[in-house]
């Protein structure tokens, strides 16, 4: 196959990739754009649950008692998680019995408090809100089941075309600098897509990478092939053996540290597991209140990896801005494709209709 041969392939591929998944695309990069802001963005759409009164904390007993005057009958206390910094403290509560049939994480009433005075600020459901629906569009596109696997897919998909962009990109005559110049068409939305291509064909790619890896962590060994179905439909005993007072105090027997974490002990395990900042567990189990320290949660290794390049959790504001860009470029260079694609066509019909008065006049 000839060069040329190969740049029509190429151009083909590349095109009818951007006309069929647009609709799709742009959602999903737009939502995860924003999501790069998550934390901003949440105080911003939820400053209610930011509006605490300092940062002092009281004991954990204190907050789990607050807590349980804001709960819907039958449900129960799951999870307790205390902020390292300036943020409120949040319980998650699970209803008393788990649907077979439902799919995905259980929802769950998510309860705020001021950590100074144990008050609370705010009650949401967790699968409620703007925040958590940009997250379950940007990871499932909001489709149940088989959600996740379409955007591993159109991931896949986006890896072809910034490779098959990148070779369109290449200029047919000189040197590859005549690719950098901005006027290479007289359109401007031909310019914006040939330079927004150029300048973010390679976070485009990591994040395509990362994003088909996140989807599919059983094929390339980053993570289980699925969720933990167990996990997901245990719920919280209704009336653990221990206290949580004494929990905690047996916890710090073993270990040492400032508290992140607390989970209930579950129909699927009876054992409390208490989290430190450092990363430390101790599993204490129900019905002895026997402390054991457990493996250490220490997040690393390359699906980690994978996942902070993805989002930008923890690798510094220059490379947030970086996907920030690479999140809307896919939507611009969307738009600006079928702008492109249409032009054409209008072009083609109409010099296929000047052909035909030609040979009509013969």
């Amino acid at each position: 196959m000839t060069k040329l041969a190969w740049r029509r392939t190429w151009f083909q591929i590349h095109k009818w990739i951007g006309l069929i998944l647009a609709i799709l695309i742009i959602p999903l990069s737009l939502s995860g754009a924003a999501l790069v802001w998550h934390d901003t963005l949440d105080r911003i759409v939820n400053p209610a649950r930011y509006q605490i009164s300092g940062t002092s904390q009281r004991t954990p007993d204190v907050y789990a008692d607050a807590a349980r005057a804001a709960l819907r009958p039958g449900e129960r206390i799951a999870q307790l998680g205390l902020p390292e910094g300036h943020g409120p403290i949040t319980l998650a509560a699970a209803p008393a019995s788990a649907d077979p049939g439902r799919r995905g994480p259980p929802p769950r009433t998510m309860i705020y408090l001021d950590p100074p005075t144990a008050r609370v600020l705010d009650v949401a459901g967790s699968q409620a809100g703007l925040v958590r629906f940009l997250h379950i569009l940007h990871g499932s596109l909001q489709i149940p089941g088989l959600g996740r696997t379409i955007v591993g897919w159109i991931g896949v998909a986006m890896l072809l075309s910034s490779m098959t962009g990148l070779w369109l990109w290449w200029p047919t005559v000189g040197s590859w600098s005549r690719g950098l110049r901005w006027r290479r068409h007289r359109n401007t939305d031909s310019n914006l897509h040939h330079m927004i291509g150029f300048w973010m064909a390679l976070p485009l790619f990591v994040l395509s990478l990362t994003g088909v890896w996140i989807s599919f962590p059983g094929v390339f060994g980053g993570g289980r092939g699925g969720p933990d179905r167990g996990g997901q439909r245990s719920v919280p005993l209704a009336e653990p053996g221990q206290p949580l007072d004494l929990v905690v105090a047996r916890a710090a027997s073993v270990r040492r540290g400032a508290l992140r974490s607390i989970a209930w002990p579950t129909s699927a395990s009876a054992d409390w597991t208490v989290t430190y900042a450092n990363g430390q567990v101790v599993k204490v189990a129900d019905d002895n209140g026997v402390a054991v320290a457990a493996p250490a949660r220490r997040p690393g290794g390359l699906a980690r990896t994978m996942r902070r390049l993805h989002d930008g959790g923890g690798m510094g504001i220059v490379w947030q801005i970086v996907i920030f860009l690479g999140g809307i470029a896919p939507a611009v260079l969307a738009v600006t494709g079928i702008i492109m694609w249409w032009r054409a066509r209008e072009w083609r019909s109409k010099a296929a209709s000047a052909r035909g008065g030609r040979t009509a006049t013969r």
